[in-house]
């Protein structure tokens, strides 16, 4: 899948790490670095802008190494990129730690993972077809 892209950050543009990579590492297009102290959040540009084909989303996903390490991870989480969306990807980081978290710029500090999905058709209804579940909710699956 071709995706066009603008990069107004001067960094490099998203790419898979591994053959096997799902998600791209995303940036943080910053003049200075930003200090977050623990429980503050901000909303951090990446300088990048995409146009998606119909069906596809991008879901803006925590980088793993960053939630371990220092307690940054990312809040809506996964974020959606809708295709019909033209205007810059920002992340909306947080500091769960208990001490300040610097962030500097073009640091990784997201991954983006672009997906397929359907679009839904309602069929109002009185009923639906019973399964071996049916309604049992929260834990209702048991321990195992």
């Amino acid at each position: 899948m071709t995706v066009r892209i603008i990069n107004r950050s001067g960094y490099p543009l998203p790419q898979y790490e591994t053959p096997g990579s799902a998600g791209m590492d995303l940036r943080a297009h910053l003049e200075a670095p930003l200090t977050l102290a623990p429980l503050e959040r901000a909303l951090v540009p990446t300088g990048l802008y995409i146009e998606l084909p119909p069906g596809i989303e991008a879901q803006i996903r925590p980088r793993s190494g960053l939630a371990l390490k220092r307690g940054l991870t990312l809040l809506n989480s996964p974020g959606t990129i809708d295709s019909d969306y033209r205007g810059e990807i920002k992340c909306i980081v947080v500091n769960l730690s208990d001490t300040a978290q610097t962030i500097e710029p073009g640091e990784r500090i997201a991954q983006m993972v672009l997906a397929r999905y359907e679009t839904a058709e309602w069929l109002l209804t009185n009923v639906l077809e019973e399964t071996s579940r049916s309604t049992g909710g929260f834990g209702s699956t048991g321990v195992s």
